[in-house]
């Protein structure tokens, strides 16, 4: 990278359809906040989302939604470069030049493939699934970043990712800079039922809901078990409805839902009622800025469809000195 250019950062999010709260405050206002000092790479992750399910027909509608969040949250496509995965073919072609210098054992001990087969209760996994994290290897590698944003249980996909730099380069010469994690402090965002949000739970709330949506959700949301009655005291420490306070109230107001959640002096939906008055004002901005985009999905597609090409040249340009290092044709 020349001298004077910014640090590159790359990451990127399966197509699962709308992103919720826990995406957001995981990531995206992360990625949003790089942008600004950084060389972004930011894509979606088309293949990967295979691993999971191989009904393919809802994932360009996902791929649509998700980039209207992408851009309702404050990823800018002039200071960012937002793709997809499956239009930078080279990402397969690095991917099977890596498969032949990874030993099987490095990728059976990513913790993750073992979870992943307990979870889904897979008899027979993919080979796909088995080499997911050396495509993650290759999406990053692809684009010699600095960084790479991830929360800590991440981590080891993105030494799994140094050690394949490493491996490849001891046998064919040096054209991977190992890239470092950029850890990502992620806030304990719970859903409405006070388990972790997540789409599999159905209890997410998301940045395309709208203020009554949002608050209908978060009206009965499950607080500390010990409040089964107003008069009864509670421990804010517990309470999931406190973990979105922390993220969205000021101290002072935060304070005050402590202190009248453990003497008993305010209930469970005055509690509420003033996570909601501090957290709608900035959803709604985010899901007003959403709906711009989400009316005009032609303009969402030509935003991928450029950036992908943009993408796609550096992408050849790695790919030419990976050939040539390989050294295959005559």
């Amino acid at each position: 990278m020349a001298r004077g250019a910014k640090d590159r950062v790359l990451s990127g999010m399966r197509p699962s359809g709308r992103v919720h709260l826990g995406n957001y405050l995981g990531a995206l206002v992360n990625w949003v906040k790089l942008q600004e000092t950084m060389d972004c790479y930011y894509f979606v992750a088309d293949w990967h989302a295979l691993t999971d399910d191989l009904d393919t027909s809802d994932v360009p509608g996902n791929t649509v939604e998700m980039l209207a969040d992408w851009l309702g949250a404050g990823l800018d496509p002039e200071r960012a470069t937002l793709f997809i995965q499956s239009l930078v073919p080279e990402h397969a072609e690095l991917h099977l030049l890596f498969s032949m210098t990874t030993p099987v054992t490095w990728l059976e001990r990513v913790p993750t493939y073992r979870e992943r087969i307990e979870q889904q209760h897979l008899e027979s996994p993919s080979y796909g699934l088995l080499g997911y994290p050396l495509l993650q290897s290759a999406d990053i590698l692809m684009y010699k970043p600095r960084w790479v944003p991830v929360g800590i249980d991440q981590a080891p996909h993105v030494e799994l990712t140094r050690e394949v730099a490493r491996r490849f380069n001891n046998t064919f010469g040096d054209v991977f800079p190992e890239p470092d994690v950029k850890l990502t402090e992620i806030p304990k965002v719970p859903g409405t039922d006070g388990r972790k949000m997540s789409k599999s739970y159905n209890n997410t709330i998301d940045l395309a809901d709208d203020a009554e949506t949002i608050t209908r959700k978060v009206r009965p949301m499950v607080t500390d078990p010990a409040r089964k009655r107003r008069t009864d005291p509670g421990n804010p420490d517990i309470c999931p409805v406190f973990d979105l306070h922390k993220i969205f109230t000021p101290p002072a107001d935060q304070e005050w839902a402590a202190t009248g959640c453990r003497t008993a002096g305010i209930g469970c939906l005055d509690c509420k009622d003033v996570l909601l008055k501090h957290m709608l004002p900035p959803l709604t901005a985010i899901r007003e800025r959403r709906q711009v985009f989400a009316e005009k999905p032609a303009r969402i597609v030509e935003i991928l469809h450029e950036g992908s090409r943009r993408a796609r040249g550096v992408a050849q340009a790695t790919m030419h000195d990976v050939r040539a290092a390989v050294h295959l044709t005559p």
